[in-house]
Order: structure tokens, then sequence, then C-alpha cells
């Protein structure tokens, strides 16, 4: 059946998920590994970057077929140098992921504060994606059709308030998302957003579990499934589990969602002390 959306696309417009080629930043595990290894097995082209070239190694054995550069998502001057190899070796690129994330638990009443590192999840959360888009778009542009996923987190609606930078980077780029879109509405590159919930990954793992308590953390292979199902029915804003919920609550009850995501600062200002 031809069926007509009020944008202007049909249904025979619709994101292909196989017979692409996909560069997915932060690869090499977690949310990034688990694209790479579903977009595989889908039929498309893979590359993935790290910043860890012996983690890159495992998972070049892992999955034999993807194609992997060392890299760091949060290094303008890697950005530009990466852009110039991988359009160079896979000149039909025309699907980016911006995944590559880092997350930490900051107590603000901290003294001596090191204020470069204080900064690394805006460079890796916010400012990389960006500079990634700039770097890549012209060139997606010139592609028959193109995508480009900003990974954000169900925290962009909601923050966590022990993870002050990570929650403002990813509202940041749940920002510039709806921007990027608004801005490329006369284009052939697709924009999207995956606000994954809390999932099955290292990214958590050096969190304590009183520290998430409340939430039930997704598997992996079903947050990255339900996102690839998202895209492939054009839903522009993937919000998988209760990363939905956190939206809906933050606009009906924002002060009582933010007061249950706010118990845990007691906890950690305790144990400051």
């Amino acid at each position: 059946m031809y069926l007509t959306y009020g944008d202007g696309r049909d249904e025979w417009n619709l994101m292909k998920m196989s017979g692409n080629t996909v560069l997915v930043t932060g690869g090499s595990s977690g949310i990034g590994f688990e694209f790479a290894s579903q977009l595989l097995e889908l039929g498309n082209t893979v590359i993935i970057t790290g910043r860890d070239q012996a983690k890159l190694d495992v998972t070049k054995k892992k999955l034999p077929t993807v194609h992997a550069f060392q890299s760091d998502a949060g290094n303008p001057q890697a950005i530009a140098a990466l852009y110039a190899e991988v359009v160079k070796q896979f000149p039909k690129l025309n699907v980016l992921i911006n995944n590559a994330g880092l997350m930490r638990k900051i107590n603000l009443h901290a003294d001596n504060t090191d204020m470069a590192d204080l900064n690394s999840e805006i460079a890796t959360n916010l400012s990389g994606p960006i500079w990634m888009v700039q770097q890549f778009l012209s060139h997606l542009k010139m592609q028959e059709s193109a995508a480009i996923v900003n990974v954000s987190s169900g925290l962009a609606f909601v923050p966590l308030p022990i993870s002050p930078i990570y929650c403002a980077a990813k509202a940041g780029i749940h920002s510039y998302t709806l921007s990027l879109r608004a801005q490329l509405k006369n284009t052939k590159v697709s924009v999207f957003e995956l606000a994954p919930p809390l999932t099955e990954t290292p990214l958590v793992d050096s969190f304590d579990p009183t520290d998430m308590s409340g939430s039930k953390a997704m598997p992996v292979t079903d947050m990255v499934s339900y996102a690839i199902k998202g895209m492939k029915s054009d839903q522009y804003e993937i919000r998988p589990g209760q990363s939905n919920a956190l939206k809906m609550m933050s606009r009906v009850a924002p002060n009582f969602i933010f007061s249950q995501l706010s118990k845990t600062v007691d906890r950690m200002l305790s144990q400051s002390k």
C-alpha cells in the first residue's frame, strides 16, 4: 500500500536498515558494540571508532568483518584525521551514529577540581557529536540517502543530580539534535535521536547499585533492537523503556520525578564526609 505522510515522505522512502555504510563512535563496548553487531547481521558495512586500541582489537576478534579505527570522538583534530581516512576508504559512508559517551558521578563540593577533567564529559558527549556532524555533514549530504543518529539519554529530560555534567551534556545534545533536524529538513539526511534508558553497559558499572535504585536496566540487545526498529519506521526521537516515562513525567509532574532522582544526592554527600 502506498502511504503518504504529512511531511511529504511515503512508505517507500522510510529508512532502510541494510546495505548502508555505517560509522559508530565508541563501538568497542556497550551500545556501540551492540549497534555494530546487529547492523552487521542486517547486511551493512560497519566502521567503529574508539580510543583504546586494545579494546578495538578485542572487538575485531568478536566481529571479524567490522572495520576499526582508533580515534578520540572528543578531539576535533582526531575527528578531522578520521574523516580523511574513512571517506577515502569508504566513499559510500551514509550513516553516522554518535554514540561515544562518558558518565561519572561528580560531587560539586569537591575542592581542587581539575577544570579540564571536569569538562571531559562535555567534550565527549556534546562537543564530540557536534564536531563529528560538522566534519561529516558535507559528505553525508552527497549520498542518495543518509542518516545521523545522536545518542542522548533519558536523563536529557530529567537530570540525575549525582551526574550533573553528563546530564547537562545530554540535555544539550537533545536540543542540538532538534535544531539539526530542522536545518536539514530539505536534505536527504534524516536526523534521529536515541535516548536510552538505564542500559546494561559498562558505562554504569562504576556506579553503586543504590545510585540507580528504582530503575531496572534494559538489556543492551533489546535496547539496540528497539532503536533499529525505530529508525526503520522513521521514528525520529526514539525513547525505549523508561526513557519514554521520564519524558512524560518531566511534563506531567516535573517536581515529583526530579525529587525522586535527587534522593541519591544525600547518600553521595554523606559518603564524602
